[in-house]
């Protein structure tokens, strides 16, 4: 009998990420996995972490349109469930190739597919044990402003446009400036330590 994990130990897509670790830019994207849109987005995200590769770290958040989309909860779910074995962007993409066929024991087809070993897996989807996971990040996208998908942020500013590969690397490029321009700044304001002068040294009374 497997032991059920502790909330703690789970690991969340605010914590998952593809690119270098101290990438100076951030693209986060709130999506899901049965929008065509999403999906296409998908395929330009690639193009801008192989073109900026080093200088752009991607983050996905889910953001499942339950209304249109019924099976897209479960589907963020699994992703989250694929996460845990360090196998979310595996998953990610399986799950945007399968996007009309994403029904609960498809998932786990396609979570083998992307290499999953977790032989609860099909429980936890039933269960609903990584549901909050996929609330958390539906709440933080409301915050934010989100109203559909696919939604994206650079640096936490939300980028308005029909996404493509021009609107992203443009907005990154105007993020990189303002990035290299505060680090001259600092560097500028950076205040220059006056040489120590050496201590005079009092003469020893005989």
């Amino acid at each position: 009998m497997s032991v059920k994990k502790d909330a703690e130990e789970i690991i969340e897509p605010k914590d998952v990420f593809v690119g270098k670790k101290d990438a100076p830019i951030t693209l986060m994207e709130f999506g899901e996995y049965e929008s065509e849109e999403c999906a296409k987005a998908n395929e330009v995200v690639k193009q801008i972490l192989e073109a900026y590769e080093g200088k752009v770290k991607f983050n996905f958040r889910h953001f499942p349109q339950t209304r249109i989309h019924q099976r897209s909860l479960k589907a963020a779910e699994s992703a989250i469930a694929a996460a845990q074995e360090g196998k979310f962007w595996e998953m990610h993409n399986v799950l945007f190739q399968n996007r009309r066929n994403l029904g609960t024991t498809s998932l786990k087809l396609h979570s083998k597919d992307a290499g999953v070993k977790n032989k609860n897996f099909l429980e936890e989807l039933v269960n609903g044990t990584y549901g909050w996971q996929v609330q958390d990040d539906l709440k933080y996208g409301l915050d934010l402003g989100v109203k559909e998908v696919p939604t994206f942020f650079i640096n936490g500013v939300m980028i308005k446009g029909k996404t493509t590969y021009a609107l992203l690397s443009g907005a990154i490029e105007e993020a990189l400036k303002g990035v290299k321009k505060k680090a001259a700044a600092k560097t500028k304001a950076k205040p220059k330590t006056a040489a120590k002068t050496p201590a005079k040294t009092k003469a020893k009374s005989k």
